[in-house]
């Protein structure tokens, strides 16, 4: 997929059974009816390809083959608090496939768990059509901030990846304000309120259109 040198490849199959220490019996039940196969592909390191490391101590890319043509926020998550390490997941469903991939930090308590910070996602795409690449350049924290500024949906030039992280989730914010905001004009009966109420949608939608920028 992103065209990795040989010194990164893994290439093993790892058993769906192995987050159920973190899993409960609905969640185990979601990774055996949803998931065919779960793979760790490659494994971005200073010993497989000598960048350098700062936050970002290893960058791993799982793909994840599903029975049927879903998302799978719940799974990922599972997975991502697991491992302490960043993830891109590649998960597919016949010719096509998203990416998502979290920004997260080591539990305070447990350095075996992760914290989700924010997640970055692609929409689904033909595998014939992937616009996105892992760069190798830099340093780790480079390599994987590089890869998050592909996925994200806001014009931002972020010094850094907790910035970038603070401007998406400030445009989340936004988007969901609007869906609020429109569903009271669609509830609303009494006209002066209304008109209120469309003036405040204007605004919104004008400050998101000024930040908006359409994935590829």
């Amino acid at each position: 997929m992103f065209n990795l040198p040989k010194s990164t490849l893994i290439q093993k199959v790892v058993p769906k059974n192995a987050f159920d220490a973190y899993t409960n019996t609905k969640q185990k039940k979601a990774f055996a009816e949803k998931i065919q196969r779960i793979t760790w592909l490659n494994k971005i390191s200073f010993e497989t390809i000598n960048l350098k490391d700062a936050e970002i101590k290893e960058i791993q890319i799982f793909k994840v083959e599903l029975k049927e043509k879903i998302e799978i926020n719940d799974i990922v998550n599972i997975i991502d608090k697991a491992i302490p390490y960043h993830i891109i997941f590649l998960i597919y469903f016949n010719n096509e496939f998203y990416i998502s991939t979290s920004v997260k930090h080591l539990h305070p308590n447990d350095e075996d768990k992760a914290v989700i910070d924010y997640t970055f996602k692609s929409v689904w795409l033909s595998i014939d059509n992937n616009p996105y690449t892992v760069e190798l350049k830099n340093d780790l924290d480079w390599v994987f901030q590089n890869f998050c500024e592909q996925l994200k949906t806001v014009n931002t030039n972020a010094s850094n990846i907790w910035e970038l992280v603070q401007t998406q989730k400030q445009d989340d914010s936004l988007r969901k304000e609007i869906e609020k905001v429109k569903s009271e004009i669609a509830r609303c009966k009494q006209f002066n309120i209304k008109v209120e109420l469309n003036i405040k949608l204007k605004r919104l939608e004008k400050s998101l259109t000024s930040n908006f920028k359409s994935q590829n």
